[in-house]
Formats: structure tokens, sequence, C-alpha cells
């Protein structure tokens, strides 16, 4: 039994505008004042360090582009619970931010900003559901040729037709209350609890494909058989798996190679040419793993979620490795 834990209501109305950004090159909000004023990313202007320790990306230019790929519907929210946040704009995406790179408790990051442990919950899930609706707008599947171009030199040698590499990631959950939930959240693989993506990502290191999250009992290939990727491939490409994804038969009617270690199965030796295949795979398929690596450098993906955050599982996960697309790429172009 699989349940897919993406399945939750919609927690706040995003109202668009057609208006220019608003200039936050100033970021005091009206209920505050100098000598109340809490933590805010004004003050990391220059300081680069600050603004990779606490949201992963380089410096604050690359922080303010992320924040203007939300578009204006960012200045246009309505919170949950109909709060109104006290803290402006760009501290809102500040805030939570941290809370994905750092995991820092609500009580700590109320003290930081100086506002109430609610507005943070408040703010975080809002925030957190509206990025992952703004970048799902983003069709983050390049074409073939756009991939080709990007792809470092020995790996257009060798599996030129690549179009992306697929890898299965968990990230642990509380023990749910509920028997069923228990059940559908174990991993045999990991012994705990857990919620599971599939992450696919180009040969130039570029994150193109994010499944919703489901319970860790539900393998790689039930995740890639409701993937729909079969309707994003085109024919003559190929996608590069480990032996978790028997997925040849679910490719092989749309012309699609799946590049997989080989199977045993029941021989005991292996001729030389397939173990030299099977080490050119592995060699390119490390790519993926070093971006699931760098994901949870974001260490909300490496603590146990609770109740409130494993209903937001998808769009954590989602958010988190869509903050990696703007982070400067970690594969060399001779790779």
């Amino acid at each position: 039994m699989q349940v897919d834990i993406e399945s939750v209501p919609v927690i706040q109305e995003v109202h668009i505008q057609t208006d220019p950004l608003p200039n936050y090159s100033t970021c005091t909000s009206e209920t505050q004042t100098e000598s109340n004023r809490g933590f805010t990313i004004e003050d990391f202007k220059t300081d680069s360090a600050g603004v990779h320790y606490y949201t992963g990306l380089q410096d604050y230019l690359t922080f303010s582009d992320v924040l203007a790929s939300l578009g204006p519907s960012a200045f246009k929210l309505t919170y949950l619970h109909g709060v109104r946040p006290s803290i402006c704009v760009p501290d809102q995406f500040f805030l939570t931010v941290i809370k994905c790179r750092r995991y820092t408790p609500n009580f700590e990051l109320s003290r930081m900003f100086k506002i109430s442990e609610s507005e943070v919950y408040c703010i975080f899930v809002t925030w957190m559901r509206f990025m992952s609706l703004q970048w799902r707008e983003v069709d983050i599947w390049p074409s073939r040729d756009c991939v080709s171009f990007y792809a470092p030199s020995d790996f257009k040698r060798n599996f030129p037709t690549t179009r992306t590499i697929l890898d299965g990631f968990e990230f642990p959950v509380k023990k749910p209350k509920a028997p069923t939930a228990q059940q559908v959240t174990f991993s045999t693989y990991k012994n705990r609890n857990t919620a599971k993506s599939v992450v696919g990502v180009t040969p130039g290191g570029l994150v193109s494909y994010m499944s919703c999250a489901y319970g860790g009992s539900t393998s790689d290939r039930q995740i890639a058989e409701r993937s729909g990727l079969t309707r994003r491939t085109d024919p003559g490409d190929a996608i590069m798996v480990d032996k978790g994804f028997d997925i040849q038969d679910i490719f092989a009617p749309v012309d699609v190679t799946i590049n997989i270690p080989t199977f045993f199965r029941k021989k005991n030796r292996m001729s030389g040419k397939s173990v030299l295949r099977d080490r050119k795979i592995s060699s390119k398929r490390v790519h993926v793993e070093r971006i699931i690596g760098l994901g949870k450098t974001y260490k909300i993906l490496t603590q146990p979620l609770n109740q409130t955050e494993m209903t937001l599982a998808s769009n954590i996960a989602f958010v988190c490795f869509m903050l990696l697309n703007f982070r400067k790429c970690i594969i060399p172009s001779s790779a």
C-alpha cells in the first residue's frame, strides 16, 4: 500500500498582480523601528559567506534573483490563518530558506527575527507551499539539444543520448501514530520511517525532474511508473539509472533506452565487456548522487520531519532541490 503524501489541501490563496516587482532594497517593516529590528537580509548585502551559510546561495545578488524568480505574487500572498506578518517580504523568504538550510527551530527563528513562534510557523508553511506552486509552473525539463550542449565532454563521448540520470533519495520523518501510516512510511532499506522521492539530473548537473514524495515503503519502480517521464522523453533518448530501477519494460514502447548496470541473475561471472560498461555507467551515474548530496546540505532533509512538515514533504523536497539550480554547478565540464 502506497500513500502519496503530496495530497494535502492548499493552505493559501495566491493573488497575482501585473505590476513590476516592488523595490525591496530597503527592508524595514512599518511595524518595526530601528531599535527593535531583528534579523534581516539587508545586513548581509556585503557578507557573501553569511548568505551562503544561512541560505546555501552564493551571495546577496543571487538571493535577490531567486526571490525575483517567484514573481510579483510573492508580495500579494494571503497567509495561513489570515496572519499579517510584521517583517517584510524579503525577510519572510530569508526566514523560510534559513529553516530549510539550517533546520532552525521555530523558537530560535522567532528570537532571531523578533516575531512570535506562531508567525514563524504561518510564514514558513505559506511560503513553502507558495514556492512549490510557483516553481512547478516552470518547465525545468530541458530540450535534447540543450542537454547535449551542456553535457560534459566525456559524457558526450560515452553516452551521447542520455537525457537524464534518475535516482531515488529518502529523507526521515517522525514515526506516525497510525499503524497504517507507520507501515506505509517504513523503509526496509533505511530501517526507519521515511519519505521517498525520485530526482532526475541532466549530465550537466541541472535538476530536471522531481517526483512527489511517497511513503518510504514505495519502490523506485513504482514512483517511476507514476512519473510521467514516458511522455517527456523523445524516441532515441536514454535514461541512466541504478539497479533499483528495473524499468526497461516501461520505456521500451516509447523507444527510450535504459542504461542500467548488468544484473547477475543466476550467472557466477561477468564478461569483460559488461564489467567495462558497468564501470562507465557508475562513473557517470555518480553525478546524480553528488547532486543529492548537495541537496541534503539543506538540513531539513536530514532531520525527521514532524507531522506538520510531513504534510509538506513534497513541497520541501522540491523547493530544496530547485534552489540547487540557482547555485554554481559542481560537475566539471570534463566529467
